[in-house]
């Protein structure tokens, strides 16, 4: 596997280190509001109701124009990109829109989750390393400070008696402890294969291409530790959301259908938003078939990947789009105590319990689980953890 091919085959998706203190956020204020759907979106499985709703006619089906969706290369073009409302829906980290609206003041809501789990911790077969505890001493990459990503890995690490820590590489390290750095997710595998990191956690499909093309082994689904968390959401700005209630409606509509179709249709989903058709998701059929679908796996059973899977009756990717409470809760919380690179202080005067009700709008995905599903959701559920 060459760079060359690599980068042809998935795109980059360059992933900056800055975001939080480079980025020109300036929000627009005018009051133009455009009808049509502008969906800005990076080529991972995080963005599959987005893009099913666009390909398969569900917005249309509400009554709404979309455009095709654009394909961004990196988390900061899409941010500045959303915020100077060059595109109206877009699906973020969840962990940046509680920055953008906490520390820039920028008036962005989350509607609905785009996903829950999707992502995996992924070792390179040069170390022996048959559980979390032998991460100690190795240098693993995380695709974003502020991502789920490296919420979960360093909860996991510290329950398993691990130190994460960010210093350079030539400082060696301690038996307990693990290296943190920023990589782009295209980067991760090759990096593997080239032996420059032990291993990574990031989003599909990723994990699958690392399986398929770099001998990669999956260690832990996140989905395995925290059941159902939610990762990427989707996000819109406030004043639409308050100005355009009709439209908004609809948007989240088409959004909630999306869901439910994938989860109804994984392999059709696949193949609609790979290279197979669309193309949507620059990726090979059974590398995004893998990604959404590959989870019932002796081998994944025998290292203890999915080990709650027949408990939590998950899958490797899920789609459930309401926002609950108590996860972002615990999200808010424990950005307080991940390590990363950059500025926290926005976090000190944060009241995550009240914190929720000013970045969630509950409103649309309510309306829309209640007129789509077929049972009831109680709207509410406890988090279950397996570190």
């Amino acid at each position: 596997m060459d760079r060359r091919s690599f980068i042809k085959n998935t795109s980059l998706l360059s992933l900056t280190a800055a975001l939080h203190s480079g980025l020109n956020l300036r929000a627009d204020t005018g009051k133009y509001f455009d009808e049509t759907v502008k969906i800005g979106y990076l080529p991972i499985t995080d963005a599959n109701a987005l893009l099913i709703a666009h390909q398969i006619g569900l917005f249309k089906e509400e009554g709404l124009k979309s455009d095709k969706p654009t394909l961004m290369r990196g988390w900061s073009p899409l941010v500045e990109s959303f915020t100077a409302k060059k595109f109206n829906v877009v699906h973020l980290l969840k962990p940046i829109p509680i920055w953008m609206r906490f520390a820039n003041n920028i008036p962005v809501k989350i509607p609905a989750c785009a996903h829950t789990n999707g992502s995996a911790i992924v070792v390179g077969n040069h170390k022996n390393i048959a559980s979390v505890k032998d991460l100690g001493g190795t240098n693993l990459a995380v695709p974003y400070w502020y991502s789920m990503h490296n919420i979960i890995l360093q909860k996991l690490l510290k329950e398993n008696g691990l130190t994460p820590v960010i210093q350079d590489k030539e400082i060696p390290l301690k038996q307990n402890e693990v290296n943190l750095q920023i990589l782009p997710p295209p980067e991760m595998p090759l990096a593997l294969v080239a032996k420059k990191i032990d291993g990574y956690i990031v989003a599909e499909p990723f994990n699958s291409f690392g399986e398929l093309k770099a001998n990669a082994t999956i260690l832990r689904f996140t989905g395995d530790i925290w059941k159902n968390h939610p990762c990427c959401v989707v996000t819109m700005h406030e004043d639409v959301l308050n100005e355009q209630q009709e439209w908004s409606q609809k948007v989240i509509n088409a959004i909630v259908k999306a869901e439910l179709f994938i989860s109804e249709n994984r392999v059709e989903t696949a193949k609609i938003l790979s290279n197979e058709k669309s193309g949507l998701l620059p990726f090979d059929f059974k590398v995004v078939d893998r990604a959404m679908n590959f989870y019932d796996n002796p081998v994944y059973a025998q290292i203890g990947a999915n080990r709650n899977k027949d408990i939590w009756k998950n899958n490797r990717i899920d789609f459930d789009p309401y926002p609950y409470p108590t996860a972002t809760e615990f999200i808010i919380e424990a950005m307080k105590d991940t390590l990363v690179e950059g500025n926290l202080k926005f976090l000190d005067n944060i009241d995550p319990k009240k914190a929720v009700n000013e970045i969630i709008d509950y409103r649309y995905v309510t309306n829309a689980v209640n007129k789509f599903y077929k049972t009831p959701s109680t709207f509410s559920r406890e988090e279950k953890f397996d570190f």
